[in-house]
């Protein structure tokens, strides 16, 4: 076990208003000798005092992102009754109308949130084994019936971004003090979502209103291209909200529950919401990429010792996907999840939905 356990990390990162890292990984992509062990520790340095960092030097083509906000358009500019023919399923794909999340908005002294969402997983052909076994998580894509072109756009963009995200995963472990591969074989088919939401503006003074209320994800890694239009803000480790804004050419990241449990709360899961007050509809287009459906979440040997312990008992990926979606979605509500016994004292209460 490394000696730094729990350390802070050295690297000081560009910072995006002063807050927010700037990781550039256009050198660990072309394998620079050094630039794998530089971002990483960046990236360190990012999850241990914020939790999101900007994603400069990915290698994506920006007609690609355009590509995907012009389809997520093209999704809800359909008529209702277009988008409810692929009305959200129990394997959370398809479109979820406004007020379909965040069953315990109340708690927070909040609306619903005002926005509405399509999601899209792995591609999958009936024959799947995954399929024909009414696996959850692993159904088929519902497609809409008439935009030419609409389903190679969203497949292009998640297949280069499932890519992407199976390199990245190899700083994420340097950056835990462990081999480069630890994370492989958890990220062969890795979970993955795409999200295409639409966010109609919302009145500024009203501060019951969240176009997405304030949340935590529940995975392993989030990645939102640029987006022209502002919204997103994450709350800082000190309680601040703070402003994203955008920069050009680079994704915004962050961690989820998964990575916070994974990693003994030594990675942070950080807070955010959005709320569009551009005047202006704010599409986002989400890539969720998480580990394999049967991988085991269990401490890290890097993230504990005899003076801090566990804090969380192993769980399978996919158990906790579903405990988390169900807390999550209005679709979800009366899904069969995990006993109690399965979920820490502090998940329980609070969800990690805040």
């Amino acid at each position: 076990m490394p000696q730094d356990l729990g350390r802070s990390a050295v690297a000081s990162p560009t910072m995006i208003a002063g807050e927010i890292p700037l990781i550039d990984v256009g050198d660990f992509l072309a394998g620079k000798p050094g630039a794998a062990e530089r971002a990483a520790a960046e990236l360190r340095f990012a999850f241990e005092k914020v939790g999101f960092y900007y994603l400069a030097g990915h290698g994506i083509p920006q007609s690609l992102i355009d590509a995907g906000y012009e389809a997520a358009a093209r999704f809800h500019a359909q008529p209702m009754e277009a988008k409810l023919a692929v009305k959200v399923d129990e394997h959370t794909i398809g479109f979820m109308p406004t007020a379909g999340e965040a069953p315990n908005a109340k708690a927070q002294g909040k609306r619903p949130s005002q926005n509405e969402a399509y999601f899209l997983r792995r591609e999958r052909q009936p024959d799947d084994p995954d399929v024909l076994s009414g696996r959850r998580f692993h159904a088929m894509n519902k497609w809409p019936a008439d935009l030419p072109g609409f389903r190679d756009t969203a497949l292009t963009y998640m297949r280069t971004l499932e890519a992407l995200c199976r390199k990245l995963v190899r700083l994420y472990a340097l950056a835990l003090d462990l081999p480069a591969t630890h994370f492989d074989a958890c990220f062969t088919e890795p979970h993955m979502i795409l999200r295409m939401s639409r966010y109609p503006v919302i009145d500024g003074e009203d501060a019951r209103t969240d176009s997405l209320v304030p949340h935590t994800d529940s995975g392993f890694m989030t990645l939102l291209p640029p987006n022209k239009v502002p919204g997103l803000s994450i709350q800082l480790p000190d309680g601040r909200w703070v402003d994203a804004p955008g920069v050009d050419g680079a994704f915004v990241v962050n961690g989820g529950d998964i990575l916070h449990r994974w990693t003994n709360e030594r990675f942070l899961s950080t807070p955010h919401r959005v709320r569009n007050v551009s005047g202006q509809i704010r599409y986002a287009i989400p890539f969720f990429c998480d580990p394999n459906h049967d991988t085991m979440i269990e401490c890290l040997p890097t993230c504990q010792s005899a003076e801090r312990p566990a804090k969380y008992p192993p769980i399978k990926f996919g158990d906790y996907a579903l405990w988390f979606a169900a807390q999550r979605y209005q679709h979800m509500q009366k899904v069969p999840t995990l006993s109690a016994s399965e979920i820490s004292p502090g998940e329980r209460a609070t969800s990690r939905w805040r």
